[in-house]
């Protein structure tokens, strides 16, 4: 009787699987803790003020902070009353990234947060709501003499959210109000050398724009990109995995191919959990290098969704697939309640993400949450998400414990069912085990190295030696859920070997009489399609077992 390899494994085998496996976890680990340097970078710009003196602001033109053609600048605002200077005729120039640096394509994508300086005044205070709007060009070039190409001009409206500690008096005046960093912008893809910021506060007090704002002294960026060493160490890593996960997945389906009944739903799952991984894992990302591809981070997070879609729903199935009761489990419709939750919260998430990064295909500047409305609509998606979630592990946990029930009250009847029959179950009762410590296992793992890297510096160091925490997270947590696609599918793959010789006589199966059926008085016959599938039988025969 053919059952998956896991149950005919001897041992001995399974442990030097479990060790191979467990050698690749630990190299995974190693090559982001040792190898690669941190996942991300942030530096900080201080903005320089320039002064536009030309009447018409509206025409092009660059200002740069620095360098040969570096613009007209003041230090400080108090220069700019003797000089007849206005508030409209001051940009904040930032250029990215500092004198002396490129940029590259191997740092993937550039996250911008906006910091400002507000100066308490008691004649120009922050009112409640205030909103702050900013006129920013974006311009790019690949050579410091080559003209600024413009890459996009945006009008930036964010609330500012300041706390002013001290008293409101004049002996206090010129401290510095506590405000809120604000998002300011987000690209996917670094395909140019050179960046240049332009921005500008226009005033105008008929339309309220920018009245109330208080007295601005100074506007800083934080830049945070992908370090370009990380970026190659989790490129190889996702060009060696492709071929390991695609193979192992040629290879599951084959052996199920060979059998002589159809696949039954759990073998389905598994092998719609090795495309999704499959699909997460091709190393798309080496066209970035040479293309100007802005989509790529909305594209990472619809694969990443995917696959963890894919992932919960193959832990309901697989917890549905051996309860060991009369219900029949082996279509996807038995199963619309426990994943209705998986498919309503992957909806939910997709559609915040595409009201986020997917505006901001063509605006890098746009962010929901600086309106009410986007606010509210995102937190409307997040909280229903949420619900599904909790709804989901309601329903995982529940079916556990039943299965778990339901093996309790097996195990007491081993030991009077036939040999085929106590196979059977020892096979479905040893895989379920397996598979819920493996699982448990890795949800730990993820959580620890996740709390870990949260709470330290980013690295460790003993004696000469620097361990990126934060890359052995995303490198051991990557490697860690590509082994356990591997390992279920290789493990839980059909085995060709045959089991279930009774002693007796030597012979498969003689422990039944023809006709009679193996099932003992009082328990649950045998589930039809998947249970008769692990000993081997076609779909669609009775569990009844016939000698020839």
């Amino acid at each position: 009787m053919a059952g998956a390899i896991i149950e005919n494994m001897s041992t001995k085998k399974l442990c030097i699987v479990g060790g191979i496996l467990l050698v690749f976890q630990v190299i995974a680990f190693l090559v982001g803790g040792l190898i690669a340097p941190g996942p991300t970078t942030a530096v900080s710009y201080m903005s320089v003020k320039c002064v536009d003196s030309r009447k018409v602001h509206h025409k092009s033109k660059w200002f740069m902070p620095w360098g040969s053609n570096q613009c007209d600048k003041i230090r400080d605002f108090d220069e700019a009353p003797p000089k007849r200077i206005e508030a409209n005729d001051i940009v904040f120039a930032v250029h990215v990234p500092l004198p002396a640096m490129e940029m590259s394509p191997w740092f993937q994508f550039m996250l911008f947060i906006l910091q400002l300086d507000i100066a308490f005044k008691l004649n120009n205070q922050i009112r409640d709501n205030a909103e702050v709007s900013l006129d920013v060009s974006l311009a790019y070039r690949d050579d410091m003499l080559a003209e600024w190409t413009e890459m996009t001009h945006e009008r930036v409206p964010r609330k500012l959210k300041c706390t002013f500690t001290s008293p409101k008096i004049p002996e206090h005046e010129g401290r510095y109000y506590e405000c809120d960093v604000l998002p300011f912008m987000e690209i996917g893809t670094v395909a140019h050398k050179y960046y240049l910021f332009n921005i500008r506060l226009p005033v105008n007090e008929k339309k309220k724009i920018n009245v109330g704002i208080g007295e601005i002294k100074d506007i800083r960026l934080v830049g945070i990109h992908q370090n370009g060493g990380f970026t190659k160490v989790w490129f190889a890593m996702k060009t060696f995995l492709t071929p390991s996960i695609f193979i192992i997945m040629v290879w599951y389906w084959r052996r199920i191919t060979m059998m002589t009944r159809p696949p039954v739903l759990l073998e389905k799952v598994i092998f719609a959990l090795g495309i999704s991984m499959t699909f997460i894992n091709v190393p798309v990302e080496w066209f970035s290098i040479g293309f100007d591809w802005t989509w790529m981070l909305l594209f990472g997070d619809i694969r990443q969704g995917i696959f963890y879609a894919m992932l919960l729903s193959f832990w309901i199935i697989f917890c549905g697939e051996h309860m060991m009761d009369q219900n029949e489990r082996n279509h996807i419709s038995g199963y619309w309640k426990q994943v209705g939750p998986i498919a309503v919260g992957s909806f939910c998430l997709f559609i915040f993400d595409m009201c986020e990064r997917g505006v901001q295909l063509t605006n890098p500047f746009y962010s929901i949450w600086t309106t009410d409305v986007g606010t509210e609509l995102a937190m409307a998606f997040i909280i229903v998400a949420g619900i599904c979630l909790c709804l989901y592990f309601l329903f995982l946990c529940f079916m556990v414990f039943q299965v778990f029930r339901n093996i309790s009250g097996k195990q007491s009847s081993l030991p009077a069912m036939s040999k085929v029959r106590r196979l059977h179950y020892e096979g479905l009762i040893f895989r379920f085990k397996f598979l819920m410590l493996v699982t448990l296992a890795c949800a730990a793992m993820t959580v620890i190295f996740f709390i870990v890297s949260q709470v330290t510096e980013g690295h460790w160091k003993w004696g000469g030696v620097t361990v990126q925490v934060n890359s052995a997270f995303f490198t051991g947590i990557y490697g860690m859920w590509n082994l356990y696609v591997f390992a279920l599918m290789f493990l839980y793959a059909p085995s060709h070997k045959n089991y279930g010789e009774d002693p007796s006589n030597g012979e498969p199966n003689s422990a039944l009489p023809r006709g009679v059926s193996s099932r003992l008085p009082g328990s649950e016959p045998l589930l039809g399609a998947h249970r008769a599938a692990c000993c081997g039988a076609p779909l669609g025969m009775s569990p009844s077992l016939d000698m020839e």
